[in-house]
């Protein structure tokens, strides 16, 4: 088992695929470009899944605090995302005070974003029958039970291995994309 699904960890799982009309390949590469520049990227989203102050940075910051790390897995999906490619000016931590998105940084059709670094493929399974959402109207629930149908995203702990649901199937997804979120872990975009 790979030493990001562990109990300490926290894991903002998200489905990736071709977004605003750019193939996931094409992010992947415009991504590592802005992290080698910058030394970070933005990583757009939307959907109130995983909301920047209400679900991300307070799940984020938890973790933090009790010594872990906030990893962001991607299970790439078959996208059909073809909304236009207009790139964010502005991001806000908190909704109200606005400041420009740095130059070298483009965040394009989205609402929000996650800050990260250190964007690497890194392949292994995901057991969402071993997780639970960490924040939320949803929170405690197994990550199998929520994450289906139309949910994309979602806020995880990993429960000890003697801690999982034995009332849920077995569930796995393959994440085949990592990255290190960093603070201010998401932030709103217009």
């Amino acid at each position: 088992m790979t030493v990001i699904v562990k109990p300490e960890h926290g894991i903002l799982y998200m489905k990736v695929g071709t977004h605003a009309q750019e193939t996931l390949d094409s992010i992947i590469a415009r991504k590592t470009k802005e992290i080698e520049d910058a030394g970070y990227a933005m990583w757009g989203y939307g959907g109130n899944t995983c909301h920047p102050q209400t679900m991300v940075q307070p799940f984020a910051e938890t973790v933090i605090r009790r010594g872990g790390a906030i990893y962001l897995c991607m299970q790439e999906v078959n996208s059909r995302h073809f909304a236009e490619q207009i790139r964010a000016e502005h991001y806000s931590v908190n909704g109200s005070k606005w400041d420009l998105v740095p130059s070298g940084i483009n965040v394009l059709g989205s609402r929000y974003a996650l800050v990260i670094d250190n964007l690497r493929k890194e392949e292994f399974e995901l057991p969402l029958d071993r997780t639970r959402v960490a924040v939320g109207r949803s929170m405690g629930r197994v990550g199998c039970a929520y994450v289906k149908g139309q949910v994309d995203k979602a806020c995880l702990e990993v429960m000890p291995a003697s801690g999982a649901a034995a009332m849920h199937e077995e569930r796995q997804v393959h994440i085949a994309l990592v990255a290190d979120l960093r603070t201010p872990f998401a932030v709103y975009l217009k």
